[in-house]
């Protein structure tokens, strides 16, 4: 059978559907990249905005319209989880939530016999992490290793902790054996992801913290790169620096979880710091990583953000200096307590979301020029338009000519900043 997979959402989501489109390969299918001519799609969903709701729904209509006649739907993850009777309307033949792939990938195999397939999950009743292969969903040089699931935050604005559950970690020595084995496969870079990562090692014993897990990957493959997924700023301890610091394959790299820089905001947001802990973290990631990438996220028009307080938030995050932010106006979760508050309109937020998204792009441009001149290394990862394009360790597009560079990291020195990349010239080749 051949299987369309289109995934939405976060890295974890993007483990996911590689895991089951290796396991769906075991079974014998054949998984396609395109809708076109497809037996079966499957629509790896996600429930993080209103708008990635709406966007599962589309993107299911118009796979299905492209896929052979009387092709399958398959419907899994955090939407079908959350609103599984919305879901049903579809008329899946296997409807999933954010669980038990080996399950899926079984039950999708045995489609054909008939009838509809549903197993939603019961996410805080799991007491064990679910293990599956990690890799790559492209086939490309970097790979994806789920080091956690779940999270216990219950953020005021957030419905994963319900899709997810219980925060759930990759015992130590899975995480090293994984890893030793994405290098010996030939990726030469390792994404350590999960839901929420600060929490990693509280359900194992000894709880083990994410510090260890991250040094004890760097040195089970030490020809990748590392680079962490989002992190918690409470994380970003001194100790925790110190320690990474020492590990020359971690990339310096790291993206915080911000989402406002008031104060009073975090408060209603339920977010367990403040900005004066979150930028000791940040002066603390640019003392033991100098130049460092720190990226963000950021919601505008939170219920109850006054002007004087979007205010404050545009001041902090101008002081953070971000390399890059991800800038979303607020969207309303059904069965959130932030659902239930004063909303602003929509005006408000989508202009708010203007007005910081062009903060940001500021500072990304005024952190892409401070590369000139610099040597920075690129893991290069495709060609497009004549010049082969990749990551700095700092995480940056740089783009550059040469000859059959991908999968190769080679150190280039930066001649020209644009506004979204970096231009360079290759200095060795070796």
């Amino acid at each position: 059978m051949k299987i369309f997979i289109q995934t939405l959402g976060c890295k974890v989501n993007q483990y996911e559907s590689q895991a089951l489109a290796s396991m769906l390969e075991r079974l014998g299918h054949e998984i396609c990249d395109e809708p076109d001519g497809a037996d079966a799609v499957c629509i790896n969903t996600c429930a993080v905005t209103a708008k990635a709701v709406q966007k599962s729904r589309q993107c299911a209509r118009q796979a299905l319209s492209k896929a052979a006649p009387g092709a399958r739907l398959i419907l899994c993850g955090c939407w079908s989880q959350t609103e599984p009777e919305n879901a049903a309307k579809l008329s899946p033949a296997v409807l999933f939530g954010s669980g038990d792939r080996a399950a899926l990938a079984q039950a999708i195999h045995d489609m054909d016999r008939g009838g509809t397939v549903q197993n939603i999950d019961q996410p805080f009743r799991r007491r064990t992490f679910e293990a599956l292969p990690a890799g790559s969903t492209q086939h490309r040089s970097r790979a994806l290793l789920k080091i956690e699931d779940g999270c216990v935050n219950f953020c005021s604005y957030c419905v994963i902790p319900y899709a997810r559950g219980a925060v759930l970690s990759l015992p130590m020595e899975d995480a090293k054996r994984a890893a030793a084995d994405l290098e010996a496969q030939g990726f030469r870079e390792i994404v350590m992801t999960g839901i929420e990562i600060a929490s990693y090692g509280r359900d194992l014993p000894g709880h083990p913290t994410l510090e260890d897990v991250t040094c004890a990957v760097c040195d089970a493959a030490p020809r990748c790169r590392i680079h962490l997924g989002s992190l918690e700023p409470r994380c970003v301890t001194e100790e925790f620096c110190e320690n990474l610091a020492k590990k020359p394959n971690l990339l310096p790299h790291f993206h915080l979880s911000l989402q406002s820089g008031c104060d009073a905001t975090l408060s209603r947001m339920k977010r367990r710091y403040d900005t004066s802990l979150f930028y000791s973290a940040v002066e603390r990631l640019r003392r033991h990583f100098p130049n460092c990438g720190i990226t963000a996220d950021l919601i505008t028009g939170f219920p109850g953000e006054t002007e004087e307080e979007f205010s404050r938030t545009l001041e902090f995050i101008e002081k953070c200096a971000f390399s890059a932010m991800h800038v979303f106006p607020y969207s309303v979760r059904k069965g959130t307590p932030a659902a239930g508050m004063e909303q602003l309109t929509r005006k408000v937020k989508e202009d708010r979301a203007r007005v910081a998204s062009a903060l940001a792009a500021d500072m990304k441009a005024e952190f892409l020029s401070r590369q000139v001149g610099r040597t920075l290394h690129v893991l290069f990862e495709e060609q497009e338009g004549g010049l082969w394009q990749g990551h700095s360790e700092n995480y940056l597009v740089v783009q550059s000519e040469g000859t059959d560079l991908r999968g190769r990291i080679l150190p280039v020195l930066i001649t020209e900043a644009g506004p979204a990349a970096l231009r360079g010239v290759v200095t060795e080749t070796n």
